[in-house]
């Protein structure tokens, strides 16, 4: 069956988005992980349904796919691309300047600019309030708070600062993410035991008060060029640690997000999203569940 696709990224954090406001689309894993390939499929790093919202509270339901075909509850740079598409493809009003969106994660609410033509230019996702208790984030380490703890793994042990957005992360601190681990660290971290429903993973450099240079392994994806969410939790880790102020800049392989966590505890994040291009494709038989 032919499926027609708009290709979209987040500061090079790349996704495949399927307009599904009829419900017509069950992408099984393996027809995702096809989908996702970089050489035999469209190439990305996850694909977004957007679909009707469930909740009265929402506009739209973002449905969202890890690249290995998993679902996943949150996507900060898949927000931001989400908000562009439903804008720039004319879903909600012209006069619009916010909606809110529904994922497994909770409603995120997103407020945007739009440029002379209507098109959005740049987003500020909220991305709601950290999680820091173990239990929920989840991770089986013990007490109220994950803070640079000592994880032991096959490669030895490192302080982590575990911290939920809506999606688990591990937090280290390096003193040069160039050299960091990241391909050979990442994943041993992603899988441990520690949390049952694995993590991502972030590599962060501190520059000063006001910037983190940082990498992120992604749970069910592998190193990617951003990632909001790991973005998020890092000012968090930045924040609880006294090395940054409320407000940074993140600086990620692809481009900058600005985050600030504010006084009433909600993190929101801005940057820009860009439509690369449109097309069809045709699934194979045997990936094929729609």
């Amino acid at each position: 069956m032919n499926l027609t696709f708009t290709k979209m990224n987040g500061l090079g954090n790349d996704f495949i988005f399927i307009e599904d406001l009829d419900e017509q689309w069950e992408l099984d894993a393996g027809a995702v992980a096809w989908l996702c390939d970089r050489n035999f499929g469209v190439g990305a790093d996850g694909v977004i349904l957007v679909r009707p919202a469930t909740s009265p509270a929402a506009d739209f339901y973002m449905h969202y796919h890890n690249s290995d075909g998993s679902l996943a509850e949150m996507c900060g740079n898949g927000a931001r691309c989400f908000a562009k598409y439903v804008v720039d493809h004319r879903l909600i009003s012209a006069e619009a300047d916010s909606l809110v969106i529904q994922t497994l994660g909770g409603l995120k609410p997103v407020t945007f600019t739009r440029d002379y033509e209507g098109m959005l230019y740049s987003a500020t996702v909220d991305m709601g309030e950290p999680v820091l208790a173990p239990a929920a984030i989840p991770t089986t380490f013990p007490g109220e708070m994950v803070y640079e703890c000592p994880l032991e793994t096959e490669l030895g042990t490192f302080n982590v600062t575990a911290v939920s957005m809506g999606n688990p992360h591990a937090i280290i601190w390096v003193e040069d993410v160039d050299t960091a681990p990241v391909t050979t660290l990442g994943p041993v971290i992603e899988m441990n035991e520690a949390f049952p429903k694995q993590t991502n993973v972030e590599f962060a450099q501190l520059i000063d008060a006001e910037t983190i240079r940082l990498r992120v392994w992604e749970r069910g994806c592998g190193e990617t060029l951003a990632c909001g969410t790991g973005a998020c939790a890092t000012l968090v880790a930045g924040v609880l640690s006294c090395r940054t102020g409320r407000s940074a800049t993140i600086e990620l392989p692809g481009g900058d997000l600005l985050i600030r966590w504010h006084e009433d505890d909600r993190v929101y994040m801005t940057g820009s999203a860009a439509e690369v291009f449109t097309g069809t494709i045709n699934l194979p038989e045997e990936d094929e569940d729609a």
